[in-house]
């Protein structure tokens, strides 16, 4: 599954119309969520996260969305489930948003 490009104006009807979404937050500025990037889109097409929505937002140009995981940091990864936040947190190692990633599965 490709890893789809949000904003604030389209991040609600994503939430709703997808049972289980994982979001990046980042900034154009940010050189991790730059390397993080060709990690996320590999996960994104990883069977075992089959019907999981990946979802990129720019979190500076979309204030709605990021207050709505409480970004703290970037990169910043949240998952939701039937459009409630299950869980965030910041970082860029694989291996912590794979383990959010199977948080999902539960």
């Amino acid at each position: 599954m490709a890893v789809e490009l949000r904003t604030d104006s389209d991040f609600e009807e994503t939430l709703n119309n997808n049972e289980k979404v994982v979001v990046k937050y980042f900034a154009d500025w940010c050189g991790s969520c730059r390397l993080f990037a060709p990690k996320f889109r590999r996960l994104s097409d990883d069977s075992r996260f089959d019907g999981v929505a990946f979802v990129d937002i720019n979190a500076e140009n979309s204030p709605e969305a990021r207050k709505l995981a409480g970004v703290t940091n970037l990169p910043f990864f949240a998952i939701f489930k039937n459009g409630e936040l299950v869980n965030g947190l910041p970082t860029s190692k694989e291996e912590s948003v794979v383990g959010l990633l199977d948080e999902l599965s539960l």
